[in-house]
């Protein structure tokens, strides 16, 4: 017989549970990997303009984008990956849209305010 409070359902919480250290554990490595990248890349000569920054941002969402999508249609096709390396690359592709849309929210709202004030 089996059930959630069974041997069965055990079984099935201690799976859970490996699944999710697997994932804390792939996430922290994600981590210091983005850290040693960033520490050794090259620091710019001088202060990038607004506009560069912006479009640097802009490219980096996009890029995030087409990743997840490249790796969720390799899932979809049945190649081998990870259904958590899929769901991580779609996250981080979510919320790196969602922040660029608070940014531009923001920079609407500062045009705004300003185009208000008067002379």
């Amino acid at each position: 017989m089996s059930g959630i409070g069974g041997i069965d359902g055990a079984m099935g919480v201690d799976r859970v549970m490996a699944l999710r250290a697997q994932i804390l554990e792939r996430n922290q490595a994600l981590a210091r990997v983005n850290a040693q990248g960033a520490a050794s890349a090259p620091q710019a000569t001088g202060p990038a303009s607004f506009a560069d920054s912006l479009s640097n941002a802009l490219q980096g969402v996009n890029e995030s984008q087409n990743a997840a999508a490249d790796i969720s249609a390799s899932y979809e096709r049945g190649d081998t990956i990870d259904i958590a390396k899929v769901m991580l690359a779609r996250q981080q592709a979510s919320v790196s849209f969602e922040a660029t849309l608070q940014v531009r929210n923001k920079l609407l709202s500062a045009y705004k305010d300003i185009m208000s004030m008067p002379v």
